[in-house]
C-alpha cells in the first residue's frame, strides 16, 4: 500500500488594506483580510503544500509563484483545486487534518462550512481545528494567522 504523508504550512499577516476580505478554508469571515500575492487563504495554501508534499512534487510556491502576476488576488481554492488534479494522477488522496492557529475571529461557528469545502475540492475527507496562541508572539498580539495541515494520500 505504501502510503504517504505530507506537513504543509502557512502564515499570514493581517493586510492593512481595508478592502481585502478575510478567507480562510474557502469560506469568507468577517475580520481583516490577510496580505498576500492571492487571496491569501492560509488554510488552502496548507493543505496544497500537505499534498504535494506527500506527492513528492514540490511546493505551492514552485507551482503558482508570487511574481507571477497570472496568480495575483486568485481564488486559492482554485489552486488547490489544480494541485489535487496534479496529485489525483499518481495517488488517491486519504485524508487532510488542518490546525489554524488564529486569535480572532472564532472559527467554531464556520468549522462545519471550512471542511465541507475543503472536503469538496479535495474529494477526501479533511479536518478543521483551530486553536489560539494564548496571546504569545506575534499570532498572539493578533498580527496575522498561521495554518499547519498533514495530508495522507496512497498510489493509484
Amino acid at each position: 500500500m505504501n502510503p504517504r504523508v505530507g506537513l504543509g504550512f502557512d502564515i499570514h499577516p493581517f493586510s492593512e488594506d481595508a478592502q481585502r476580505g478575510l478567507v480562510l478554508g474557502g469560506i469568507k469571515l468577517e475580520g481583516p483580510g490577510l496580505a498576500g500575492h492571492s487571496d491569501a487563504d492560509a488554510v488552502a495554501h496548507a493543505v496544497a503544500d500537505a499534498l504535494l508534499g506527500a506527492a513528492g512534487m514540490g511546493d505551492i510556491g514552485s507551482h503558482f509563484p508570487d511574481t507571477d502576476p497570472a496568480y495575483a488576488g486568485v481564488d486559492s481554492m482554485e489552486l488547490l483545486g489544480r494541485v489535487v488534479l496534479s496529485v489525483s494522477t499518481r495517488y488517491e488522496i486519504g485524508n487532510v487534518d488542518v490546525t489554524v492557529v488564529i486569535e480572532a475571529p472564532k472559527l467554531a461557528p464556520h468549522r462545519q462550512a471550512m471542511q465541507d469545502r475543503l472536503s469538496d475540492v479535495v474529494g477526501a475527507p479533511v479536518s478543521v481545528k483551530a486553536k489560539r496562541a494564548e496571546s504569545l508572539g506575534a499570532l498572539g498580539r493578533r498580527e496575522g494567522v498561521a495554518c499547519f495541515a498533514v495530508a495522507l494520500i496512497v498510489p493509484r
